[in-house]
């Protein structure tokens, strides 16, 4: 990507080689291949730099758009501070209704915009219901033929409903959204020189050995 600078100014952005006029002067896009860095300089092009010190993982996050500056012989494009994305729900208020902002079929109090925790603790449910339906079947053929389920897997389904509520709880506990991204963040829990072992604080659900 470049930018086109006049007179100081970013005057337009090239997201790919293209023709282009400056001044009294056609340039061919093969200008963008063949032409040396201080080449293209000399008649305005600068390639963008990208700054992405402010850029966040967008599940926790909104990012601002980016924005360009020309300083120092250079274009940067930059975002601006990263707002965190909602963590609770949010509802609706009684200002809400004096405004009309409520639709039809809610009503004070009812949630108007899903927040992480609710995201994630569904996350949680639909993960832990995929696991169990591998092993429903020895409960089917329980109820069918009274087949008597491995103590292996009535442990493993147990194990699999106590995790799903730990994690929901500790979701559930988080006092705002960076500390949600920390309960999902996978960090080296080895001793020093150990093999790696990447682990995250919330854990994961427990799996039937192949």
């Amino acid at each position: 990507m470049w930018g086109l600078v006049e007179s100081g100014s970013i005057t337009k952005l090239i997201n790919k080689p293209k023709g282009l006029v400056i001044g009294d002067v056609r340039h061919s896009r093969k200008i963008f291949e063949l032409w040396s860095k201080s080449e293209l300089e000399a008649i305005g092009i600068y390639e963008v730099e990208f700054d992405n010190s402010n850029k966040k993982d967008e599940k926790w996050y909104n990012n601002t758009n980016q924005s360009f500056a020309f300083a120092g012989g250079k274009i940067t494009a930059s975002y601006g501070s990263a707002t965190a994305k909602a963590h609770a729900d949010t509802t609706y208020t009684n200002q809400d209704k004096t405004d009309g902002k409520i639709p039809d079929g809610k009503d004070v109090g009812d949630v108007a915009v899903v927040g992480l925790k609710t995201v994630l603790i569904r996350d949680v449910k639909k993960e832990a219901a995929n696991i169990l339906s591998e092993t429903d079947w020895y409960i089917v053929r329980k109820a069918d033929a009274s087949t008597a389920v491995p103590s292996s897997i009535t442990n493993h389904r147990a194990a699999v409903r106590t995790k799903a509520a730990e994690q929901e709880t500790a979701i559930t506990n988080a006092s705002d959204t960076p500390a949600l991204e920390t309960l999902y963040t996978y960090v080296n829990t080895a001793d020093e020189g150990d093999p790696v072992v990447m682990e995250r604080p919330l854990g994961v659900l427990p799996r039937l050995e192949s």
